[in-house]
């Protein structure tokens, strides 16, 4: 199991094992944020802390929201809205010790432009 947080703590979670590979996309929003993804089943992560922790922003297709802790502002992870059994999310990678994820592939997309991975 991996633990992760984000700065100052309010907003903690669960991952049951590394994910195969991590993603850093460039499309306008994940470019700005800096985040580097990781990708589970919804059911395989869990939050802990307060649930009102963070905060959803919303934007374009109205798909994804992605969140941040409403404290210190760290992007933790992205969830889709429209509810499907196995329904997909990501998480900030970022937010895990740097020991953890030391060795994860890096798979970058192109967000921005054809929609497809570059490697």
């Amino acid at each position: 199991m991996l633990l992760g947080s984000c700065h100052c703590g309010a907003v903690t979670f669960e991952l049951p094992r590394p994910p195969e590979w991590r993603n850093e996309c460039n499309c306008s929003i994940c470019r700005r944020l800096g985040t580097l993804w990781g990708y589970f089943e919804e059911r395989e992560v869990r939050f802990t802390g307060r649930p009102d922790a963070t905060e959803a922003y919303v934007w374009g297709d109205r798909l994804l929201a992605f969140h941040r802790c409403r404290a210190c502002g760290c992007i933790t992870h992205w969830q889709g809205l429209e509810p499907k059994p196995d329904a997909r999310m990501a998480v900030n990678t970022r937010l895990l010790d740097p020991k953890d994820v030391a060795g994860i592939p890096l798979r970058h997309f192109d967000g921005a432009d054809s929609f497809r991975y570059l490697d």
